[in-house]
């Protein structure tokens, strides 16, 4: 995470933008982030096949989002994209300063969305991908952790290191509070994305699987565990 000291060593060796350079920055969702979020969210789910499974609204995001303090609730953090380093860069938020990092993109990025995702923040920014996270706990290691649900890049992003920034991002987090363990899923048809992660040293665990509860399915057993008594006795 980029302290304000060495923020500052970092804007000083920046030299002049070039055509090919860009500066990344990961910093907290706001609600202001709304728009852009459903939008991705829409992209990654006919990325994964599942439009039909897609149900979110700005409404149904805005209001379970931010009811609880980043770290303890869900957390999301947002990817922009700029031509150079914005004339402010590190925001108030007072539980995280942003990551930034200056990148080359060769060959530059054709980005046709980019007025369709242009940065509620400041600056030239583009929103390029996000990524959200959830406390977890892990009984074997008696430790908390960060379970991720979603990491996304926009696709005219992608392979360009901006997934490892993301999910760096969320791991140095998990190490500054104290935390065990990172874990997230995986589609098995996404093999991009499983050679990607065992690169970076994570275990893929072929001995598990997802289960999930959902729609009707959970309705069933709305009165399982709401201290009703069934009588099933005849």
């Amino acid at each position: 995470m980029a302290s304000t000291s060495s923020l500052e060593n970092v804007l000083q060796s920046t030299g002049e933008p070039t055509e090919k350079s860009r500066v990344a920055r990961i910093r907290l969702a706001v609600p202001e982030d709304v728009p852009h979020l459903l939008k991705l969210i829409h992209q990654m789910a006919v990325f994964e096949h599942m439009p039909h499974l897609f149900q979110a609204t700005e409404h149904s995001l805005s209001s379970t989002l931010f009811s609880s303090p980043p770290f303890q609730g869900t957390t999301v953090f947002i990817l922009e994209i700029f031509s150079d380093f914005p004339q402010n860069p590190c925001d108030k938020n007072q539980f995280f300063k942003p990551i930034f990092k200056k990148l080359v993109f060769d060959p530059p990025v054709e980005d046709v969305e980019a007025k369709t995702f242009a940065s509620s923040q400041n600056g030239d920014g583009v929103v390029a991908g996000f990524v959200l996270f959830v406390q977890n706990y892990s009984t074997f290691l008696a430790k908390p952790g960060f379970y991720m649900e979603d990491l996304f890049v926009r696709e005219c992003y992608r392979r360009r290191g901006l997934g490892r920034m993301l999910m760096e991002s969320v791991a140095g987090q998990a190490v500054k509070m104290g935390f065990g363990i990172m874990q997230w899923c995986v589609l098995d048809w996404n093999v991009n994305a499983i050679k990607f992660y065992e690169e970076m040293g994570a275990e893929v665990m072929q001995q598990w699987s997802l289960c999930r509860l959902s729609g009707e399915a959970l309705e069933a057993y709305r009165g399982k565990g709401d201290g009703n008594v069934d009588d099933e006795s005849g």
